[in-house]
């Protein structure tokens, strides 16, 4: 999680998205680390997505099974399913949907926990992990003259 906030930190300086970040570990090997560049203009690039995308090119499969993802924030739907369809074994986030919600952002009021029950996913979720140095980035980003809410 360490290696995602302080990927998350880079866009408090150079603003390519939120204060998002995303880590995918194998084992004990780091395979991806990834930030949120939506404002490069491509909606997709979350951080997970964007981490999904070096591993899978990394470890050239789509199949990230045996992975586990450390989320700044709690995956959007959109994430979520990446996360799912790359068979990632478990999402461990920091912060809620309603923290980013809370900070401005447009999330989707559904929760990955709804998300798994409806689409009967395998993927295990560990929410709160490290939760107080991942609200730390909202109110960072908050303090931002120049910040972009999206």
């Amino acid at each position: 999680m360490l290696l995602a906030i302080k990927e998350a930190g880079k866009n408090l300086k150079k603003m390519d998205g939120g204060p998002f970040g995303a880590c995918i570990v194998k084992g004990k090997k780091v395979i991806a680390v990834s930030r949120n560049t939506v404002l490069k203009n491509d909606a997709t690039c979350h951080a997970e997505v964007n981490a999904i995308r070096i591993a899978s090119r990394k470890l050239k499969t789509f199949d990230l099974s045996g992975c586990i993802i450390y989320s700044t924030t709690e995956p959007c739907p959109m994430c979520f399913a990446a996360i799912h369809w790359a068979r990632i074994d478990k999402i461990i986030y920091g912060t809620a949907t309603k923290d980013a919600k809370k900070t401005g952002f447009n999330e989707l009021s559904i929760t990955d926990r709804r998300l798994k029950s409806l689409g009967k996913s395998k993927v295990k979720l560990v929410p709160r992990f490290m939760r107080k140095e991942c609200l730390e980035l909202f109110g960072k980003f908050n303090e931002l003259p120049d910040k972009r809410l999206y």
